[in-house]
């Protein structure tokens, strides 16, 4: 198979970034940056011209913000959108709409410490830059596809589910896919547990933003928080989330920790303790992602009487992690994303097996 090298365009209004970043992206032989654009309105020829397979873009720009430019974009040419960050509220806020908008991923500018913080800044959009190049955004095209129709899903036997714990992980594409499902449950949804890969600071937001659209209660876990019909927990940035039985209920724990498969908070983590402390009263979900992160958790929980499922290929944006937690053994199916959230409540509801 061919050395393929990424083609890149940078979109940043500052002349110094765009040096920057084009001068740590050449340091890579996988990446070449063909061009640059101080603002969207000359990045829309350079687009056309250069063809570029991956675009990096500014959040805060004069003339036409980041989500501005997305919202034109991606429904005439969509392309894999890495944005570039700043860590201030308005830029999270920004960087949570350009999500929204059709970006795939961000990474954020250092705020202290510039030299190390450049450095890891660069390796992370390297690698983010690489992982963005596969990923399929080809439902934004003339905005086939609307994930959030507004319809929440009504089950009756939701009331005899309470013992229930629902774990999901997510990591590229991820707050996407977790606004589509979880904006689908009712207010009487057991108590769901999510690790989604994202940066402590921006979870908080994340929450705060899926609570406003979903008829649960969304929130930023905190230790000992307990888990609870209508509620959903979202594992905080740099801290792992651990679900335990207290009583006769669930609580989680919440505390950094070691990276496992490379993440804090980890997908794995999660469900290794699902699988060991809730067990057959368990559903699990494995939405888009790159690597494997909680497969084996997941497999663990299938294991030990869990129905699981993971996402399928046409509707991921990255189909890593469902692919992996399906292949070993994980997830008894996979489901496109716009089922997910009936398939889940019709395992509730005892309309589907564990077998």
């Amino acid at each position: 198979m061919p050395f393929r090298v990424i083609k890149v365009l940078i979109i940043d209004d500052s002349a110094l970034v765009r040096n920057i970043l084009q001068a740590g992206l050449d340091a890579d032989p996988g990446i070449e940056v063909v061009g640059t654009a101080a603002d969207p309105y000359s990045a829309r020829d350079k687009i056309v011209e250069l063809a570029p397979d991956v675009l990096t873009l500014d959040v805060e720009m004069p003339r036409m913000d980041g989500v501005e430019f997305l919202r034109k974009l991606m429904p005439q040419y969509p392309l894999p959108v890495v944005m570039v960050s700043s860590l201030t509220e308005k830029g999270k806020k920004i960087t949570l709409e350009a999500m929204e908008a059709g970006a795939v991923d961000f990474v954020s500018k250092p705020k202290a410490d510039i030299a190390n913080g450049l450095e890891m800044m660069m390796n992370q959009l390297r690698t983010k830059i690489k992982v963005a190049s596969t990923a399929n955004v080809s439902h934004w095209k003339n905005r086939q596809v609307t994930f959030n129709s507004g319809r929440v899903m009504e089950y009756s036997a939701l009331a005899e589910s309470t013992d229930k714990v629902i774990a999901i992980g997510a990591s590229t594409g991820g707050t996407e896919a977790l606004r589509a499902v979880i904006t689908q449950f009712p207010r009487a949804t057991p108590g769901i547990v999510i690790v989604q890969h994202m940066p402590a600071g921006f979870t908080r937001m994340f929450s705060e933003r899926l609570n406003s659209l979903a008829q649960m209660q969304v929130k930023e876990a905190e230790d000992g928080d307990k888990v609870m019909t209508g509620r959903v927990l979202i594992a905080p940035g740099g801290q792992h989330m651990e679900v335990f039985r207290s009583g006769g209920e669930y609580r989680v724990r919440v505390a950094p920790g070691e990276l496992c498969c490379g993440h804090c908070p980890s997908v794995e983590v999660m469900m290794q303790s699902v699988a060991k402390s809730v067990g057959s009263n368990a559903v699990g979900v494995m939405l888009t992602g790159m690597g494997r992160d909680g497969a084996t958790g997941m497999k663990a929980m299938r294991d030990a009487g869990a129905y699981c499922m993971a996402q399928d290929e046409a509707s991921s944006v990255v189909f890593g992690m469902p692919k992996e937690a399906y292949e070993c053994g994980g997830a008894h199916r996979l489901v496109p994303l716009d089922k997910i959230a009936a398939n889940v409540l019709n395992v509730l509801s005892g309309a589907m097996s564990n077998g």
